[in-house]
């Protein structure tokens, strides 16, 4: 009778024991909220979790997606999420506005976005010099799409109020907006771009896809999409942040050596269902944006620093440390 009664104890211990093991491992999980899952810019995050490298890390990682890069600047701030996928910039901005956080891994090296214009007032918009009175789109007020077409439209002598930002979000809420005639511009992404120029809906006005479009147009290499989280968590969480880090850099690797079919093959369907073609042909052309390895390219904060001077009023003015707007101690490290 001794021996069942210890039997029976040992065996509420064991479970008490999953019960906090289990328990422990749930409050570890880490949130990454991602500015637009479906945007062919942060492809490398659905690639990782569709190729299994964050399932490997052994973390319990959690993706979310927000359509606007603001939105989730604010959730990864409330505390809601350790990190956010969306574009180095804000790192910048942030400082600026007196929080310290920073690009772990470096995904692209230039926007991958467009200025598109509607067909319906292309007649009258010939570059950002005539943006004057018009109806522009962004994803959302403050995001990085705002930021670029405000220096954009301040480089060529047009203040932010002399036309009404609207924050329309992307894919099929972009392309409402301008068909519907709301906007009469706007900045977005592929494959929202392809979607539009195909169907005649609008053409190319200002083109960030490429790295070297992107640096005739805004005057050196920008760095934008990167996992960015806040420097006190990196600092406390480093085993974390390094097997994060090591999953996203193989993904990088695996963009690099794949073409863009078979990354199209690897993505969720309903990601290219519009129109697989033009999603394929999309991506080839923009593959040359993803940095290969995750590192930062060089130049590149200057001239995202340079950009926001030239208009974002938190950062005039103000003394910003750039080499604590990003590391590249775990992607050199990753394995």
């Amino acid at each position: 009778m001794q021996r069942y009664i210890q039997l029976f104890s040992r065996l509420i211990f064991g479970l008490l024991l999953t019960s906090i093991s289990f328990n422990s491992f749930a409050a570890e999980k880490i949130v990454i909220i991602v500015s637009g899952a479906e945007k062919q810019i942060y492809l490398p995050v659905k690639l990782a979790e569709r190729l299994g490298y964050l399932k490997e890390t052994g973390l319990n990682i959690e993706i979310l997606s927000e359509p606007s890069g603001v939105n989730a600047v604010t959730e990864m701030l409330s505390g809601a999420a350790h990190g956010v996928v969306g574009f180095y910039d804000h790192t910048i901005d942030l400082q600026a506005r007196g929080k310290q956080v920073q690009s772990v891994v470096q995904f692209s090296r230039s926007p991958g976005e467009a200025i598109l214009v509607s067909t319906s007032a292309a007649a009258s918009i010939k570059s950002p010099a005539d943006f004057k009175g018009k109806h522009l789109g962004v994803t959302g007020l403050g995001s990085s799409t705002n930021f670029l077409t405000q220096f954009l439209a301040s480089k060529h002598g047009v203040k932010s109020s002399d036309y009404v930002t609207l924050p329309v979000g992307s894919g099929s809420t972009f392309i409402a907006a301008m068909t519907q005639k709301k906007i009469d511009a706007g900045m977005t992404t592929e494959p929202t771009i392809s979607r539009l120029t195909s169907s005649g809906g609008a053409t190319i006005l200002v083109d960030l896809r490429t790295p070297k479009v992107t640096e005739e147009a805004l005057g050196g290499p920008y760095p934008a999409a990167c996992l960015y989280m806040s420097t006190a968590w990196v600092n406390s969480h480093k085993a974390e942040v390094q097997k994060i880090a090591n999953a996203f850099v193989k993904t990088l690797a695996y963009i690099n050596t794949h073409s863009a079919e078979e990354l199209t093959q690897v993505m969720p369907p309903e990601y290219s269902s519009a129109n697989k073609q033009q999603y394929i042909d999309a991506l080839a052309a923009s593959k040359d944006m993803f940095t290969a390895d995750g590192v930062m390219p060089d130049n590149g904060p200057e001239t995202v620093l340079k950009v926001l001077q030239g208009f974002n009023k938190s950062v005039q003015g103000k003394k910003i440390n750039l080499a604590n707007t990003y590391t590249t101690e775990f992607v050199k490290a990753a394995k």
